[in-house]
């Protein structure tokens, strides 16, 4: 049988949605994605929300909106996707990277604290996987003077002690990328509590103009606008707001569904040489990505046979320093323990819509290769077969 690694569940009914837009006045950014921007307001009880075409460009402009650039070092995880050094190096700032915690594989706080210079500007912790950091503690471990913005990109239903993404740091910025939890194919968002920052971020999401389509029409006449900051283009279209409003009301049935899927493929692989991240007190994980690490060097034999079996697997993340952009940072030869990840890991097929028996087959599959490639009679399958 062959399993996809991921199937969007936005099914034909969501053209009626984009439909009604096609018969508005607004293509653009306009009334659909103010809906939207009140959902994110109430789902993460901060104040302030903005949508944006990426994750990628809401960090670009939070970063300009913070006057971030030239001169200034952001703080950064080795094990992470590479966009998250790249927005950095896009505003003219240097990242420097520490490495993970060995058993959550997320940014180790204390390396974090170290790495923090006079030229320490912020540090962008990322949620990886789905299971938050702890803000607070990271709050309490580096300077007031330094921002925290949240990589949310996986973790859009993840909480940690009863706490959402936004609510301790100073943003939090989310991705609706077709594989993502919540999507609209390409997107994003970012949420704060701060309301300097989130004043700015309505002009540096959109080329540092004092007012957008929606403002400059205001009242029926036309509104002079002006530019005093640089910013970038970063505006989600109504066109692709309009289809996260019903995703928004059912997540948390989603992440339910996910948990489930989640603990299964645990009990199943329980005893075999694969690990994976571990879960900490107090947190729910949006459980975005199910990774397991191949010990041993066979991740590759891993991901071939998979492969050849029809079972949908992929790297997700390796240690951003060794990408050969990043290899001649001070850093690149000072994380062991996101490079060792990065070296073994792959991420299974995990979605709402997995069918039970297509997850026994990714299962059965992990188990034959688990046993071939280390024969020990413990290794068992899902079903007892």
């Amino acid at each position: 049988m062959a399993v996809p690694f991921y199937r969007h569940a936005l099914s034909p009914d969501y053209a009626v949605r984009v439909a009604s837009v096609l018969g508005s006045a607004f293509l653009t950014t306009g009334p659909e994605g103010a809906r939207v921007e009140d959902l994110l307001r109430d789902f993460f009880r901060v104040p302030h929300a903005k949508l944006t075409s990426s994750w990628t460009q809401g960090a670009v402009a939070t970063l300009l909106a913070l006057g971030i650039g030239p001169g200034d070092e952001v703080i950064v995880p080795a094990m992470t996707f590479a966009a998250t050094a790249n927005v950095v190096r896009l505003v003219g700032a240097t990242p420097v990277f520490v490495d993970s915690d060995p058993n959550t594989l997320l940014i180790d706080l204390a390396l974090a604290a170290a790495a923090v210079t006079e030229r320490t500007r912020a540090i962008i912790p990322v949620h990886l996987y789905g299971q938050m950091v702890d803000i607070p503690a990271l709050r309490a471990a580096i300077p007031s003077s330094i921002r925290i913005i949240e990589d949310a990109a996986h973790c859009f239903e993840g909480s940690r002690n009863g706490r959402r993404p936004g609510q301790d740091g100073d943003a939090a910025i989310f991705s609706f990328y077709a594989t993502k939890n919540v999507t609209c194919g390409e997107g994003g968002a970012v949420v704060t509590r701060d309301p300097n920052l989130a004043r700015t971020l309505v002009q540096t999401v959109l080329h540092g103009m004092s007012a957008g389509a929606a403002q400059r029409f205001q009242g029926g006449t036309y509104n002079h606008w002006d530019i005093d900051r640089l910013g970038t283009k970063a505006n989600l279209p109504d066109l692709l707001a309009v289809l996260l409003a019903p995703q928004i009301e059912q997540v948390e049935v989603q992440c339910a569904r996910r948990e489930a899927l989640s603990r299964r493929y645990e009990a199943a692989l329980a005893g075999t040489p694969f690990t994976w991240p571990a879960l900490e007190p107090g947190v729910v994980s949006a459980r975005h990505l199910f990774p397991i690490h191949v010990p041993d060097g066979r991740r590759d034999d891993m991901l071939r046979a998979l492969g050849e079996a029809r079972i949908g697997t992929t790297v997700n993340y390796r240690s951003v320093p060794t990408l050969t952009l990043y290899r001649d940072v001070p850093e690149a030869s000072s994380l062991p323990v996101a490079q060792e990840w990065g070296e073994g890991t792959l991420s299974l097929p995990l979605f709402p819509e997995l069918r039970i028996d297509e997850q026994d087959e990714v299962i059965e599959t992990v188990l034959a290769q688990a046993s071939a490639f280390w024969p020990k009679p413990a290794l068992r399958t899902a079903t007892g077969r």
